[in-house]
């Protein structure tokens, strides 16, 4: 089953278990919580909660989820953050496994996560998020569970300055508006008229009509357009059809030396969805879905595109979506949950699930 980010309240979410950010005595005072036992029943949890007694920083304990959505809440106490040089890193990472490990143990499919220690806590919300990720990742490598980080905000979910500002840059440079004119011609215009609800620039449609007029009226252009003695039909034409999606999809699983259970955790799809493009030699997948699939074969950008291209998909210029994807691939950086982050952070995007 695949990672998922989402923007909202915890308390809200439908799982079998969520994770509490514990306070280490059998109290609750703020942040999540608080939202967390006024959700479930404040007297009853903590009731059970006092059962537990404390609770050491990097431990867990699991009780009843009472009126919250789920059938457990596991508490865990996250590090109060000094200097990165108090075993703070270890101590984190420790909330993450022994949470998805007891998750494993009592049989569930599915659990939320908050951003552990980033609160009250101090923990720098940029190596929170990289320490989560990190521990997910490995974790579903091995193991097959519905993985939900839920951020409250914006403010909650914060990259490092490094990564934003490479990111910021490479969309600034490639991101190009529809009313670049080489993007269109006369016959483009028309047919995206008629095919799309897409209001256009008067001007932009002129200054397109000039510049298709004046290449046409270039004889020699036109003369050094090689005709084919003759045309195909449609038959010759069906006959000559490229690999399909499906087919070229398991051409280069094959290559790849990796098993379709490495491509589907690689690619944060989960088994079911999977198993229908195995299975389906027609079906037609969503263009994250194969954008997905790209990342988790290491594909090139030349391999991506025709990839893409075999579903009727393609590249846009346009989108910020494509743009991340695209220079996750020139850079060669093919982990799915690093780059679910990315785009989670521009686009309240992510590939795959």
């Amino acid at each position: 089953m695949p990672f998922k980010i989402v923007r909202k309240d915890i308390t809200h979410v439908k799982v079998d278990v969520i994770v509490n950010t514990a306070n280490p005595k059998p109290i609750y005072a703020s942040g999540t919580d608080l939202a967390i036992y006024q959700a479930a029943g404040a007297d009853e949890l903590l009731a059970e909660r006092k059962k537990v007694g404390c609770i050491e920083r990097g431990d867990i304990a699991v009780t009843g989820a009472y009126a919250l959505n789920a059938k457990y809440i596991i508490h865990t106490v996250g590090p109060v953050w000094v200097d990165g040089k108090h075993e703070e890193f270890e101590i984190l990472e420790s909330c993450y496994e022994k949470s998805l490990q007891k998750a494993l143990e009592l049989g569930c499919d599915s659990i939320a996560f908050p951003l552990i220690s980033t609160g009250v806590y101090g923990f720098p919300k940029d190596k929170a998020l990289q320490i989560a990720v990190s521990v997910f990742s490995r974790f579903l490598l091995q193991n097959e569970m519905q993985i939900i980080l839920v951020v409250f905000d914006k403010k909650a979910f914060q990259l490092s300055r490094q990564l934003v500002g490479e990111i910021d840059s490479y969309i600034d440079a490639n991101y190009i508006r529809q009313k670049r004119r080489t993007e269109y011609s006369r016959r483009l215009f028309r047919r995206s008229r008629i095919e799309s609800d897409i209001t256009y620039d008067s001007e932009v449609y002129e200054e397109c009509s000039r510049y298709t007029e004046a290449e046409e009226s270039k004889p020699e252009l036109l003369m050094s357009v090689p005709m084919p003695e003759k045309a195909m039909s449609l038959e010759e034409e069906l006959e000559n059809v490229g690999m399909s999606f499906h087919d070229k999809l398991f051409e280069l699983i094959g290559k790849s030396g990796m098993d379709n259970k490495d491509v589907w955790k690689r690619a944060n799809l989960d088994r079911k969805h999977f198993s229908k493009i195995q299975c389906d030699e027609k079906y037609h997948p969503k263009k994250k879905t194969v954008m997905a699939l790209c990342i988790a074969l290491e594909l090139d950008l030349e391999q991506a595109k025709d990839l893409l291209a075999r579903a009727d998909w393609a590249f846009s210029p346009s989108s910020k979506v494509d743009l991340i994807v695209q220079k996750a691939i020139i850079d060669k950086q093919y982990d799915i949950y690093q780059l679910n982050l990315v785009l989670f952070q521009y686009t309240n995007e992510i590939l795959g699930v």
